[in-house]
């Protein structure tokens, strides 16, 4: 941060070299360019002199820079990116390109972001390091952890020593597994700078991965004690993100410690910030889900209808487990819809389901399993699901049915639901971002399989006949905000039975192509996980005669194995 405000001086220092013309200028000048400067006073200041309409070019690209600045404290990055464009276009310079990558990166679009920063490089000169700490946080932010630790290394070689970069080198680590390397590295961040509340929050996790929960509670505790006094002004993050960080961790480890009432306070606490960038979005979604569930978990229930009733059951763990494979407890949720009372029914997805949960109990998984559920047994079995995933480092989700995207989001159909127009059709239905929400947390892989297609649900043939499991045609939506923020786990895969867009067969056998695949090869010892969607893509396609192409988007950190090693 100081080699960045290094970088906002000389700015200043070129726009009011010059003697004033004016006495306001003279008044207005420090406020719109000076990094304490409170955002709205600065935007002000700014706004002001914009309407003199005196300065042009390179001073002028200064003004809308120092805006930008300005912007970027409030956490509008829209503005700031409008702002610093204007700047570029005017009078291209470092850290116009350097703020504007930062807005893309807190915004998600990473790749846009990198190439702003490599637009910096290429005309810099002098201290270039922050520029190499912020393009490894959108490596980051890509998964891509080896590159972000490259140019964390060149950050930290150009010095000055940043605690910033030691703390986010060591995150990196921490993603690739390597706990003890990511300890030193946010060990040394804290002492760098021991009041920062971010290295603090980022230690915490590494000892609840470690299993020591109580100091992942006193290491967060400390973060949102230091986060309150020292409410620091950070032009790169607003102060309520570290706050919205520093809760959710500490309710994570509440949970783990099986405190809920604490826990349930640092959900609630956690939704009270202002949520500006991705991160603490996806944060926010995750206490939301969380904090519901634990009130859930105190309310008394009444049994769900459903027609076939849950059944959860276990096989004993692997002896060992797999070179790559976390260990601890392995979870799945096992679906199957198809007797549809209002809708066309399908004959398959009981008999998927069956043939998926027996094949991952075979492999050592705790299998919760609900066959033709209406919307209150699924709700509900989902809920049990995600409480007991808290407890677990791999979590599988499968589901087989009809499914529907709306708006881009996708929505799993329970046996009672009635897609008729008025009202708000999706109150029938469960959102599958909710599910992912419940299963966001940096230590844990996670696994959604859907073997469900969808349509527009307000068609009017929403009956209609064919052997496909959509409702009318057309696919699920592309999770397109995998890898962008929603998901800060460990790792998660998304597989579905088709390409977005394309019609998942029902089958004409006992089973649907993608599913008489997937069992068959679920199982198979020693077999990574992608690798194993590639043999089930190449059957499905061969079977249907290319009709229907899996498809799959990935996060994951490393290699998955789900059944042991021969």
């Amino acid at each position: 941060m100081r080699r960045f405000i290094v970088l906002l001086s000389l700015l200043a220092s070129t726009l009011w070299a010059a003697p004033s013309q004016a006495q306001q200028r003279n008044q207005l000048g420090p406020l719109c360019t000076t990094t304490t400067t409170p955002a709205d006073q600065q935007i002000d200041a700014c706004n002001k002199i914009l309407a003199l309409k005196v300065f042009t070019g390179e001073k002028l690209a200064s003004i809308y820079f120092w805006r930008a600045v300005g912007w970027n404290k409030k956490g509008n990055y829209t503005q700031v990116i409008a702002d610093a464009s204007e700047a570029i276009r005017l009078s291209a310079s470092v850290p116009a390109y350097n703020l504007r990558g930062s807005a893309y990166y807190d915004k998600g679009e990473y790749d846009i972001a990198i190439a702003d920063f490599n637009d910096a490089l290429k005309t810099a000169t002098g201290d270039v390091g922050i520029i190499h700490h912020n393009r490894g946080n959108a490596w980051r932010g890509k998964n891509e952890y080896a590159k972000a630790i490259a140019d964390y290394d060149m950050s930290i070689k150009l010095g000055p020593p940043s605690a910033f970069s030691y703390q986010n080198r060591g995150t990196s680590k921490r993603a690739l597994g390597d706990l003890d390397g990511a300890l030193a590295d946010i060990n040394e961040a804290i002492r760098i700078e021991p009041s920062l509340p971010q290295p603090l929050t980022h230690r915490a996790v590494i000892w609840r991965a470690k299993g020591d929960l109580d100091r992942a509670v006193a290491d967060t505790t400390e973060a949102i004690r230091l986060a309150k006094a020292k409410a620091p002004v950070n032009i790169m993050t607003p102060p309520g993100s570290v706050l919205i960080s520093a809760y959710s961790e500490r309710g994570l480890a509440y949970e783990a410690k099986g405190d809920y009432a604490n826990a349930k306070l640092d959900y609630a606490a956690t939704l009270q910030g202002v949520a500006s960038d991705s991160g603490s979005k996806a944060n926010q979604a995750m206490a939301k889900v969380r904090l519901s569930l634990l009130s859930d978990a105190e309310a008394p229930r009444t049994t769900p209808n459903a027609t076939s009733a849950p059944t959860k059951t276990a096989a004993p763990s692997p002896a060992s487990p797999p070179a790559g494979t976390a260990t601890g407890r392995r979870v799945a949720l096992v679906i199957g819809n198809g007797a549809y009372n209002h809708i066309k029914a399908l004959a398959n997805p009981s008999n998927d389901a069956r043939a998926v949960a027996k094949s991952l109990r075979g492999i050592g998984f705790v299998v919760t399993e609900g066959i033709d559920l209406d919307r209150a047994a699924m709700q509900n079995m989902i809920r049990e699901f995600l409480r007991d995933a808290a407890r677990s480092q791999v979590a599988i989700v499968y589901y087989a049915g009809h499914g529907v995207q709306i708006d881009g989001r996708n929505w799993l159909i329970p046996v009672d639901a009635q897609l008729k127009a008025g009202g708000s059709i999706t109150d029938m239905m469960t959102d599958m971002d909710t599910i992912m929400a419940g299963l966001d947390d940096q230590l844990r892989t996670n696994i959604l399989i859907l073997d469900a297609c969808r349509n527009n649900p307000m068609a009017p043939q929403v009956a209609s006949a064919g052997s496909g499991r959509g409702i009318e045609g057309g696919g699920l939506a592309a999770p397109s905000s995998l890898g962008s923020g929603s998901t800060l786990g460990a790792g998660t895969l998304i597989a579905f039975a088709t390409a977005p867009g394309k019609v998942a067969l029902d089958g004409e056998g006992a089973n649907s192509p993608f599913s008489a695949a997937l069992s068959r090869h679920i199982g198979t010892p020693g077999l990574e996980v992608q690798q194993m969607l590639t043999r089930v893509r190449a059957e499905v396609v061969a079977t249907t005669r290319s009709q229907q192409v899996p498809w799959s988007n990935s996060s994951l950190l490393g290699e998955v194995y789900l059944a042991e090693k021969p």
